[in-house]
């Protein structure tokens, strides 16, 4: 197994330069106000969590959920300092995700027969929920019995029955590869065969460690790394269904999941039970950058996602405020991050074509000696 990298290793691969604000090419051009809305979102998890932001969120709670664009600006620049991120573990990449909209029943009748499952009372957390993208190939959660943890089972054989007795089944789906892709993405969306409708959100995993059937298809001739997208992964799969189910019992990761209440958030959820935000929540690698961290991403080269959220200037590719609200197993390295998308077709075909370079620059709270004040009076 490979080991986490020690905390020694990662302050020698990873160090925060601080630059100015004029210095984030794009910046004046972002929309404030919709990453500080995300930023909101957060604050209510990170009242406990988040002491060097603790000016920052009291000031969030004043001035509310939605103020100006001027206003949020002024609100980042005040209570932040930009840090360009410098790293030699690797280049910057992000890649997309998003909540599938798919088909479903209740009840295991006709072509829907592959369920998806509740959390079993026997599982149990090795480690916080927001650590699991930052634990590489060791165990993030295990089976408690009467004699102590065991390892769950694999995807294989939770398949081929191994938790069938259990009556976990919160319903069932007609495409293993539409499970299979919900479990990657970690929500989804249902319509059921009554026409209503149930969101569904993580809720905990087998524990063992994730494996990227993409690149294994890559290592066997199947694709080239250009060729290879979500969609082109999920034409081939559904092609060679025999094949198919071998490929995917190679990632032994098994996703368990909830229905959300409709009272309780009307989008997908991120760590914390945060409402997820298209273009503006970041799955990220929490041993660089904690839950709720602002961080400042630019991918030139990333034009398709700003074609859809910013029709006007589809030219100047992926700069834009996020806000660390994710994580994720493959997530993993301090410019390393996962843009959520949205929910739907579109946003996945969007997601599943994302794989660009990109450069973080982290925003640090900064100390109270070099604040002005913010004040809900302004433009």
């Amino acid at each position: 197994m490979t080991s986490s990298p020690t905390k020694s290793q990662i302050n020698e691969s990873f160090q925060l330069k601080l630059i100015e604000f004029q210095d984030l090419q794009g910046w004046d051009q972002d929309d404030h106000a919709a990453a500080y809305g995300a930023f909101f979102r957060s604050c209510k998890a990170l009242e406990d969590s988040a002491q060097a932001q603790t000016n920052a969120i009291k000031a969030a709670a004043k001035l509310g959920p939605n103020i100006s664009r001027p206003q949020a600006k002024m609100f980042f620049e005040t209570y932040f300092q930009p840090h360009r991120v410098q790293q030699s573990q690797s280049p910057g990449l992000v890649t997309g995700y998003f909540e599938p909209e798919l088909r479903g029943s209740r009840h295991r009748q006709g072509a829907f027969q592959i369920p998806l499952r509740k959390r079993p009372k026997d599982l149990v957390n090795l480690v916080e929920e927001s650590q699991r993208g930052a634990i590489d190939k060791r165990l993030t959660h295990a089976r408690k019995t009467a004699t102590g943890l065991e390892t769950f089972p694999t995807r294989q054989q939770i398949d081929c029955g191994a938790l069938s007795d259990q009556e976990l089944e919160i319903c069932y789906l007609s495409d293993p590869v539409d499970k299979f892709f919900m479990q990657v993405q970690g929500s989804g969306l249902i319509t059921l065969d009554d026409e209503t409708t149930i969101r569904l959100t993580y809720d905990g995993k087998n524990g063992l460690p994730y494996t990227s059937i993409g690149r294994e298809l890559i290592d066997q001739g199947e694709f080239s790394v250009k060729t290879m997208t979500l969609e082109t992964l999920g034409q081939w799969l559904r092609n060679n269904k025999e094949r198919a189910r071998q490929v995917m019992w190679k990632n032994q990761s098994y996703i368990f999941f909830r229905q959300v209440d409709k009272n309780e958030a009307d989008g997908p959820l991120g760590v914390d039970n945060t409402v997820l935000i298209p273009g503006r929540s970041l799955a990220v690698d929490t041993r660089y950058h904690p839950i709720g961290t602002p961080i400042y991403v630019e991918a030139p080269k990333l034009a398709s996602f700003t074609t859809s959220f910013d029709q006007s200037k589809p030219e100047r590719g992926f700069r834009q405020l996020m806000i660390a609200q994710d994580v994720g197993s493959a997530i993993t390295g301090p410019e390393r991050g996962d843009i959520f998308f949205g929910t739907g077709k579109q946003a996945g075909r969007s997601a599943g074509a994302t794989k660009h370079s990109a450069f973080f620059t982290v925003f640090l709270p900064r100390s109270s000696m070099n604040m002005t004040h913010v004040t809900g009076g302004h433009p």
